[in-house]
């Protein structure tokens, strides 16, 4: 459901897995949707349009208009999945030898696997688990333990019935295995990869000037989607901490997604806090180095559902992280492994206000935990690495599916 030019969340990620299996020599062609995440809605010049084909970074797509929920929560957001698994099941696919499904979104993704298995000639079937769907659903308080437990079946027998599975973290491998009884032989692990180019050298204090962030100020920058797993709202309230004390803080959203205008709303009369648009990618990098702190929020509760994607940008620029969320989670994990930053508690705007001072009253930490993003990305996060790794599970579902 999420391709380019989507700038953030998986979409980045699926668009370069299929143009880095092209370039390995596969013929890969792409059904999706029409751009619309993190924003949740169409541009105007798409809303009229059925069916699109193109071709982008030189492969073959076709895009699919779908219900596009705002805000995506609940059975709106199950709609739209289900739209899109309606459009698919109704087009020609030709006669592909491995179809790749990507969940989120579930839903679409086994009516496409369950259309696979349909016929003489049944192609291999592989599924990108970026997220884990049934985690999200308990984490997030999307449904009652019923939904969550159907939403588990769902996901189960999704990991059961194809061919084989990629996951982005060994500890989604756990779970797959441990609550999604998936075939341990059947599931690959490979991870993401930063998708931002890296940022020539540049004048740091005259981007900071353009982007109007005052010299005295310490910036905490979040960039991404802004929606209900990111608990945004505890970062409002931080800031609003932050101007009553006096702190010359500024905490920065950039991107777009279901909850901005709530959040904006929220904030309205706070001075320290600050709502930025997606930028360019030259500039996004920029803005992500010259910032003090990098920041990840999460919901309290949160736990398996997911690794931000935003992490391996973050690794990648050089500068310290800050990971509101729970000590036993994903991200908190992942942090440490990279040893590019420190974790607060989540829904604590107090704690994450504390985080904050404290880094800026210790430079030598700061610089010491952004120095060390980079180096992880070079030993862990390679985009040559993962695509070889793509590579070779697509042979591989082709051999096991038809020899050879």
């Amino acid at each position: 459901m999420n391709y380019a030019p989507e700038p953030t969340g998986i979409a980045p990620y699926t668009a370069a897995m299929c143009r880095g299996l092209a370039a390995r020599g596969h013929q890969v062609r792409v059904i999706t949707t029409f751009p619309h995440y993190p924003q949740w809605q169409l541009d105007p010049e798409h809303r009229s349009i059925v069916t699109r084909h193109e071709v982008l970074d030189g492969v073959p797509i076709t895009r699919l208009r779908h219900f596009v929920p705002n805000p995506p929560t609940g059975l709106p957001r199950a709609l739209s999945e289900v739209s899109f698994g309606t459009r698919l099941l109704a087009r020609r696919w030709g006669r592909p030898d491995v179809v790749i499904c990507l969940s989120p979104a579930l839903l679409s993704t086994a009516m496409a696997a369950a259309r696979a298995k349909v016929g003489r000639r049944r192609p291999a079937v592989g599924v990108v688990m970026q997220d884990l769907y049934s985690a999200g659903v308990g984490e997030t308080d999307s449904g009652g333990s019923a939904v969550v437990r159907v939403f588990t079946r769902l996901e189960s027998l999704v990991a059961r019935r194809v061919d084989g599975v990629a996951v982005i973290h060994d500890r989604f491998k756990r779970r797959a295995v441990q609550h999604l009884d998936a075939d341990p032989q059947r599931v690959a692990v490979i991870r993401n990869w930063t998708h931002i180019k890296p940022v020539e050298p540049f004048d740091e204090p005259a981007f900071r000037t353009r982007m109007g962030w005052r010299e005295d100020e310490t910036i905490v920058l979040h960039a991404g989607a802004m929606g209900e797993k990111q608990d945004l709202g505890n970062v409002v309230a931080a800031a609003r901490l932050a101007q009553e004390q006096g702190q010359s803080l500024r905490f920065v959203l950039m991107g777009d997604g279901g909850q901005r205008a709530a959040l904006q709303a929220q904030a309205v009369g706070v001075s320290t806090i600050e709502f930025l648009d997606p930028l360019p990618d030259e500039d996004f990098g920029r803005a992500l180095r010259a910032a003090d702190a990098l920041l990840v929020n999460e919901r309290v509760g949160l736990n398996e559902m997911a690794v931000p994607s935003k992490l391996t940008s973050y690794f990648s620029s050089g500068t310290a992280v800050i990971a509101a969320t729970e000590a036993t989670s994903t991200t908190a994990e992942e942090v440490d492994a990279a040893g590019a930053g420190v974790r607060v508690e989540p829904g604590d705007p107090a704690a994450l206000v504390s985080c904050v001072v404290s880094l800026r009253n210790d430079p030598l930490t700061l610089r010491e935990l952004g120095s060390s993003g980079p180096t992880y990305c070079d030993k862990v996060l390679s985009e040559d690495v993962a695509l070889d790794a793509y590579d070779e599970w697509v042979r591989a579902l082709h051999r096991q599916k038809h020899g050879g």
